[in-house]
Order: C-alpha cells, then sequence, then structure tokens
C-alpha cells in the first residue's frame, strides 16, 4: 500500500510538473504563469515581466587577464590566414586590428552585446556578430519593449518575421541572435537557474575541448590534445604554399603524437580543385576534418568533395543561418559535420532547432566557439557527443594569464585533454560589468 501510494504521489508530482511546463512554454505570461488558488508552482516564477529597456553596451571583465606583449611570431599576434578576398593582392590575410578588408574593431559594425532591461530590474545580456548593432537599435528594440521577455519562441518569430524583407541572414541574424541570447540570459536569472537547466539539465558533467590557433607547441603543452589549425594558404599562393600548408600540418602531427586529433580551417578560402590537392596532400597525416573549404552558398561543390574525398571529414556551417540554411545543407547531403554559431545562426533557440534537425538525420553537431560562456551550455545539454572549440591566450605572457584564463572559461584536464563547463550562476553566468 505504500509503494501504491508514493507511486501515485510521484505520478501525480510528473503531471504537476508537466503542467507548468506547458504553461510556460505556451506563453509565460503573468496569467500563465500564477497557480490556481491555494496551488504552488514548482519553481519560483517572475510574474508581470516586460521589458523596458534595450541598448547596445561595451563591457569589460571583472578581473582582466595581466598585460603582456605576446611573443611576436604568435598565431593571435597576427592572424594571417587564408582567406575569400586574398585573390586580391592588395589584401593580406590578416583579420583583426590592422586588417585591410574589415570593419574597423570598435566601429558599428563591429561584434556587439546587447542589455535588455525589465520592469523587475533583472538585466540579460547577449552577444551578436558582425553589423547586428544597428539593426537592434534601429527595429528590434521597438519590436521588444513592454514585450515578457520570458516569451522567448513568441519574439523570436516576431523579430524573424518583421525583418523577412531585409534579412534571412548576415547582419540581421545576427542581431536576432544576440537579442534572443539576452532573453535567455534574463530566463535563467527569473528562475534563479543557469541556462543549461531550463534547457533539460546536463547530458554531460563536461565536454571535451580542441584549442584553436597556430601556437601548436603551446596548446600541446596546455593540454590539448585536439587542435584546429588555419590554413595559412590558399590557391592563390601555389604549389609553394600548399608545401607550407603541409608542413604546418606535420609540425602539428609530430607534437600531438599519433593518437591527437588534428582539424584545419580554410575559412571559406579555397576551391574545389584545391580542396582535393589538399586533402590528398594530407592523407598520411590523418587530419580529422576540412572545414569550410568553400564559400557557404556552395551547396553543390560541398556535395561534390564529400562524394570524392574519403581521407577525411567535411565540416561547414560557421557562416549558415537558421534552420533553413542547415535544411539546405541537409538537403545537398553536403557535409558531415554542422558548426552553426550560437551568435550568427539565431541564438539559442535557433540553434535547439538547428540541433534537433542535426539528431534526427544523423548528422554530428560541432558548433562553431562551442566553449563560450553562453554556448557551452547548450553542448553540456545535448545527447550527442560533441567538442566544445576555445583557444587560449597568446604565448609570451606569465603562467598567472593562462591559469586565470583557464579558471574563467572553467577549462579542466581529463583523459581527451582539455574540458569546457558551463557556469552554475543564473543565466549564462557572464563575468563582465558593463562598462
Amino acid at each position: 500500500m505504500q509503494a501504491t501510494t508514493l507511486s501515485a504521489s510521484k505520478a501525480i508530482g510528473r503531471r504537476s510538473l508537466l503542467r507548468w511546463a506547458c504553461l510556460v512554454a505556451a506563453g509565460g505570461t503573468s496569467s500563465h504563469l500564477h497557480p490556481a488558488s491555494g496551488a504552488q508552482a514548482p519553481w519560483p516564477v517572475e510574474g508581470g515581466l516586460r521589458i523596458t529597456g534595450v541598448r547596445l553596451v561595451r563591457t569589460r571583465p571583472r578581473q582582466p587577464l595581466p598585460a603582456y606583449t605576446p611573443d611576436p611570431g604568435s598565431y593571435w599576434a597576427n592572424r594571417e590566414a587564408a582567406r575569400p578576398i586574398e585573390i586580391y593582392p592588395k589584401y593580406t590575410g590578416r583579420r583583426g586590428p590592422g586588417s585591410k578588408w574589415m570593419p574597423d574593431p570598435g566601429g558599428p559594425l563591429s561584434a556587439f552585446t546587447v542589455e535588455i532591461e525589465t520592469n523587475k530590474g533583472i538585466k540579460g545580456y547577449g552577444r551578436g556578430g558582425h553589423g547586428g548593432g544597428p539593426v537592434v537599435e534601429g527595429h528590434l528594440k521597438k519590436l521588444l519593449l513592454g514585450e515578457n521577455p520570458l516569451d522567448t519562441e513568441r519574439l523570436w518569430d516576431v523579430m524573424w518575421r518583421a525583418t523577412l524583407f531585409y534579412g534571412r541572414a548576415g547582419a540581421v541574424v545576427h542581431a536576432i541572435s544576440g537579442v534572443d541570447l539576452a532573453l535567455w540570459d534574463i530566463a535563467g536569472k527569473v528562475w534563479d537557474s543557469p541556462v543549461y537547466k531550463l534547457l533539460g539539465g546536463r547530458t554531460w558533467e563536461r565536454v571535451p575541448a580542441y584549442g584553436t590557433g597556430n601556437d601548436i607547441e603551446q596548446s600541446v603543452a596546455f593540454g590539448f590534445k585536439k587542435i584546429k589549425l588555419a590554413l595559412p594558404h590558399g590557391p592563390a599562393d601555389g604549389r609553394d604554399g600548399l608545401k607550407k600548408n603541409v608542413a604546418l600540418v606535420k609540425r602539428a602531427r609530430e607534437a600531438l603524437g599519433p593518437d591527437g586529433e588534428i582539424m584545419i580551417d580554410c575559412w571559406m578560402a579555397l576551391s574545389e580543385d584545391y580542396t582535393i590537392q589538399l586533402a590528398d596532400a594530407l592523407e598520411a597525416y590523418r587530419v580529422y576534418w576540412l572545414e569550410e573549404v568553400l564559400p557557404p552558398d556552395e551547396y553543390e561543390g560541398f556535395a561534390r568533395l564529400r562524394s570524392r574525398i574519403k581521407s577525411t571529414f567535411l565540416a561547414t556551417g560557421e557562416h549558415e543561418y537558421t534552420r533553413y540554411g542547415f535544411r539546405r545543407l541537409l538537403s545537398h547531403d553536403a557535409v558531415d559535420i554542422w558548426q552553426p554559431d550560437i551568435n550568427w545562426c539565431g541564438g539559442m533557440t535557433e540553434l535547439r532547432r538547428i540541433g534537433a534537425m542535426a539528431l534526427a538525420h544523423g548528422v554530428r553537431l560541432i558548433p562553431h566557439a562551442g566553449g563560450a560562456p553562453d554556448a557551452i551550455h547548450y553542448l553540456v545539454t545535448l545527447p550527442q557527443l560533441s567538442w566544445a572549440e576555445t583557444t587560449i591566450p597568446a604565448p609570451g605572457g606569465p603562467d598567472e594569464v593562462y591559469e586565470l584564463y583557464a579558471e574563467q572559461r572553467r577549462l579542466s584536464h581529463g583523459p581527451e585533454g582539455i574540458y569546457v563547463q558551463p557556469s552554475e550562476k543564473p543565466g549564462f553566468g557572464w563575468d563582465f560589468d558593463v562598462a
């Protein structure tokens, strides 16, 4: 009898929890969120919540890394690599400060952080990609003011439909991404919960990471057993450039040993013919994947390459947008691995849809910048083995630089090298102040 009563009690509890989950998903307005008289919600709920402010902000870390001068030859000091624009000799492959072809850092087209404020004093923060800031200020703000920030699904759809006539990809989806992430940050703070718990809780305690950058020896010494290289040379550099590419990968294989994993980021800079030459030249070094070998819209080209190249996997998606873009990749059977970026592809709301599509069709999902403080909340919930991309500061600094960085990014060591895990603080656990 006791067992029967306990079982019935548990069933009632599950039904009650499911009812409240459905109510929250249905809208999250105050009328939905308050239980019937005498009942008690299974978690604390903030009723009558409304958005009262939307603005772009600059942030600074609460505990900055110690200042130092990076080694002059390090990858992160110059970021020279193959780029699609390098077919024009006047432009170099350099990204970031000093680039001849990218938007100026700190200008209106830079990546941005948006702050969304509510009438309850709760604020959320989200980051979006290049060009999205003006869209947030000039359009999305008017769609958000007065709305309940917990209505993430409806607000995403409102922003999407309102921008279809000039958006669907690029800067507009960057803008939607940043706003969506700020809304999820608010939701975590409303329910005093890290975002990953709102997504269904952990599948993994921590996620294996790979280190991006060409400072190979530093990455290996730090503990990475998986590294991603930025391909230094593209087709414009001819056979000599191809030989230098092979030499870099050979160096990485020697540093990692036979069991480490090597990935190569080609950043949309190659042709089909060059990709085949590169794959053939690198076969002896067991490269795990070639990333973004072609421009994003070359769906047919990716499919042709995938049918021919068997020595490595093909990956893309960093510069793909929304479930519709990834559906095109799927319809062409274009690549083995999808790499959506949470700050660019449509935010957490859309990343979940892309992930569901990948799971349903057996495509591996390894998001770009997956070890970032926002994206890692999704990765620990994903019921599929994945890796988290991360970086470390350039070589040349004192030990405390790398120790503090590892602490701030929640990096740890284990059998697969370096791992990442999310913050346990409410929301995304951002560790910055508004400047």
